[in-house]
């Protein structure tokens, strides 16, 4: 599969936004793992931002992000949500009112709880009526959404969103998910280059396990290990440094990603 980014979002632990991810994967700013500032995306009307978890505004921040300085509208694009747990926090608020007397569920809490519901709160923001597609391969999750977005643009040619992301669920259910930290990206794909591309993706998946492209920054391979959105961090730190290189990520049990970038224009900071 060949295809182009041409936008980028991301909201992490020391990596508020890609502008300074970008100055951390290129060693102009050290890496800071406490540095961590919560998401509220402005674009949301006031009701849905009240009601939003925070895996919504998450998702949402790097989404709206991917998306600044393109010429594409917002309304026109197709979208991946991809996460391995969800709504985790929303589900362990579910599990305690299932195991009181009453049994009372709230009905937000209850439209929280459906997979897609990210992806619903992004369509109500930007009142788009584009096909969207909510999906999950547990610590595949990132390569999942990447394969899903770029087969719809091979068969489409239209733009797709990606949106990867992942929060540690609470206590009891992080003794059974310990996610490192909350993760989130998204990446704006074509099946043509624009002026404004980053780089172009050329995808294999292949049969058979190799090795993992990992982070050199401790900190940030822990993160990657920890969190299933942030297996996507050797390609974006690919892409800031405006390398031709090779990415490799495991797929599921036995299938392999590779992943050639060719920059297209060098990281802007």
């Amino acid at each position: 599969m060949q295809l182009f980014i041409n936008g980028i979002g991301i909201c992490g632990p020391g990596l508020a936004g890609w502008e300074q991810a970008c100055e951390v994967f290129l060693a102009i700013r050290p890496y800071c793992q406490e540095d961590l500032s919560q998401p509220a995306p402005t674009f949301l009307p006031p009701n849905e931002l009240r009601r939003s978890s925070e895996v919504v505004k998450w998702s949402l921040q790097v989404a709206h992000e991917a998306l600044q300085h393109n010429h594409v509208s917002a309304h026109d694009i197709t979208t991946v949500f991809t996460t391995s747990g969800g709504e985790s926090a929303i589900l362990q608020q579910l599990c305690l009112a299932l195991a009181t007397t009453e049994r009372v569920i709230s009905p937000t809490l209850f439209h929280h709880s459906v997979h897609n519901a990210a992806a619903g709160y992004w369509s109500i923001g930007i009142e788009s009526h584009q096909p969207s597609v909510s999906l999950s391969c547990y610590d595949s999750s990132f390569g999942g959404g990447l394969i899903e977005a770029g087969t719809y643009i091979c068969v489409n040619s239209w733009p797709v969103l990606l949106v990867a992301y992942d929060l540690p669920p609470p206590p009891p259910l992080y003794t059974a998910r310990p996610l490192a930290a909350p993760f989130a990206t998204a990446l704006l794909f074509s099946s043509q280059q624009f002026s404004h591309s980053l780089a172009q993706l050329s995808i294999q998946l292949v049969q058979g396990t190799g090795k993992e492209t990992r982070m050199a920054e401790a900190s940030l391979e822990i993160l990657r290990k920890g969190n299933p959105a942030a297996r996507a961090l050797p390609l974006l730190s690919a892409i800031a440094k405006g390398k031709k290189t090779q990415v490799s990520m495991s797929y599921l049990d036995d299938n392999q990603l590779l992943i050639d970038v060719t920059p297209c224009q060098p990281c802007q900071n």
